[in-house]
This record gives C-alpha cells, structure tokens and sequence, in this order.
C-alpha cells in the first residue's frame, strides 16, 4: 500500500468508476467531499487537532503544498475572507459549496497526482460493452483505480473499524467522507454496516475530532437519496445511531445493469462467462468470477455484479447476460 494523502485515498474510492468526462450528479458529490477532505487532510497535517472547533487556514496554503489543495484553499479563504478563526463546519459547508469551474480543477489536480502513481486509469464505461452502447460506437469513459491499491484502502479502513482495536484519525475522517457521499455500500457489506455506525457512535462518545466531526452535514438529501431505496435504510437498522450513518443512503449511478448478447444458449453456462470476459476484456475490464453457477457472481475492475441469463424477445430472440450491480451481504 502506498503512502497516499487522505484526498488522494478518498478519491481512489470516490473517482472510481465514476465518467472521467463529463460531472454526472454522483460525481459533483464525490468532487464536494473531496474538497471537504483538502480541509480535513490540511487539519490533519498541521498538527492542529487540538482544537477541532476553531480552525484558521488562512496560511495553510503555502507554495508548497499540493496543487490539488492550493486549488481549494486559495479560493476557500478568499471566499470566506474572515480575520478570525472559525468553526469546523463553516470550512467544510464552504468547500462543499465551491462552483463546479473549482471542483472540476480539483478533480483535474488530483486526478493528476494519482495518474503519477500509476494509480489511476481511464477506460471504455462498462455501459459500452451494452449491446446497444457497444453497436452504436459511442467513447464512453471512466476512471478506474488500481485494484490491490482500492482493495489495500477499502480493507485497511474495514479492519480498523470492525476490529476493536484504535481508529486513527485518517480513518475517523474517512468514515465521515464515507456518509457524506453516500458510499457505505462500496465498503461494507449489509451485516457489517450496523456494527460501523456502532463503531462511529462510539468514536463520535469519545474521539474530539469525531465529535466535532461527526454532526456535520453538507451533503444535500436531495442529491443522495432516492424514494426507491428508503426500503433499504429502513431494513438495515434498528435504532438511530448520534454519528448520523442511519441517515444515508447508498449511491448507485455509478454501476449500471448492462446486457451483454452472447453466443451460447441458457444452457451452456460456461461459454456465456467466456463471451462475457471476451466483451469485457475487449473495452480493458478486469475479470473475476467470484463463485460460479447458474447465476454466476463476477468482479469487474473494482465492483462486484451478478450474472443474470436472460434473453431480450423480439422478431429474433437475443440471448445474453445481464449484469446487475450487487450489493455486499
């Protein structure tokens, strides 16, 4: 695992499989919380967690630091222009709410360092590997992170969090990066999910950056919730937890349910998969089969999806596979 900033850990997560040309609703979240962690990462470096509730970043920016924070903090301190220090929240609610011309060169800055690192990629959507998408010719793209460095951070931040040992403060942050963007569900499966936001309410008891943290919101609901997944928060907790993770959904624009035409008929299981890697092999997807079957379960690059036999009926039968995205259990 590599020694990467908070951001630039945050963003592996959030850039993933996001469209690397164009600012879709889920990636404009993703870009407002990466410029919330330039905040918290900048806290973080300057050692001034001793007080988490008054913050002064007005000569944080210093020429050397990263380009990717210059891009935030030169602005932010302008745009807030306040000659005394002010509270956590007002910092991270003013980086939230930066125009999309800053969140686009912060994405641009960041995305940078991590192509650097060989850490970060763009390729084809999966969307273009759809019969429809891959007939029509249409250069769709997205980013994909390195995989052993996605799965280093995704498995770090879950062994700190689900194991009883400490929670470093990059993990507290974290986590709260997490809820504020809604990608919960690309860290932790449905039976671990309670067991992290006990895991938060017991950080936000005791830990002063989570309790100066932690009831900070500035994410917008309208933008990370959708009435078909209120089923969803309701049939996984219980009971309200004070670090606020029972309030936030899942975030799914960025995998999709994708048809792929195939050869084989329903019978021949095993020549589906082969035409499936074939189409995904074709547009630089990774694949993995993760348990075999009659309904197959399948890692592309980063994310995990199952593998529906199905046939699309019109003057001719199309038979293929459709790819839905799987939520961890």
């Amino acid at each position: 695992m590599k020694d990467l900033t908070l951001t630039q850990s945050f963003a592996m997560i959030a850039l993933n499989a996001q469209n690397s040309k164009y600012l879709t609703t889920v990636k404009k979240i993703a870009l407002r919380c990466m410029a919330a962690s330039v905040i918290l990462e900048t806290l973080l470096d300057s050692n001034s967690g001793t007080s988490w509730t008054a913050v002064d970043l007005r000569k944080a920016a210093l020429p050397d630091s990263a380009a990717y924070s210059r891009s935030i903090l030169e602005p932010l301190n302008k745009k807030i222009n306040s000659a005394r220090a002010l509270s956590l929240k007002r910092y991270l609610k003013a980086a939230y709410s930066l125009s999309g011309r800053r969140l686009k060169k912060l994405e641009m800055s960041v995305a940078d360092s991590l192509r650097e690192q060989d850490l970060l990629q763009e390729i084809p959507n999966l969307l273009g590997c759809d019969l429809y998408f891959d007939s029509s010719g249409v250069p769709y793209m997205e980013y994909r992170s390195n995989i052993p460095e996605y799965e280093a951070i995704t498995e770090t931040i879950k062994a700190e969090v689900l194991d009883n040992g400490p929670v470093t403060d990059e993990a507290i942050c974290m986590l709260w990066l997490l809820r504020e963007s809604g990608s919960f569900s690309d860290f932790f499966s449905l039976n671990d999910l309670e067991t992290a936001a006990a895991r938060m309410n017991e950080l936000y008891l005791h830990s002063p950056l989570a309790k100066a943290l932690y009831p900070v919101r500035i994410h917008h609901s309208a933008e990370l919730a959708a009435k078909q997944f209120l089923h969803w928060k309701k049939s996984v907790f219980k009971k309200p937890f004070a670090a606020g993770i029972n309030f936030i959904y899942p975030v799914f624009e960025r995998s999709q349910s994708v048809f792929i035409d195939t050869e084989a008929w329903f019978s021949n299981a095993d020549k589906r998969l082969e035409d499936v890697e074939t189409r995904l092999r074709k547009y630089g997807h990774e694949f993995t089969v993760l348990h075999a079957g009659s309904v197959p379960i399948i890692k592309i690059d980063n994310l995990v999806y199952k593998a529906v036999p199905q046939a699309i009926y019109g003057r001719v039968p199309i038979h293929g596979v459709r790819l839905i995205p799987r939520i961890p259990f």
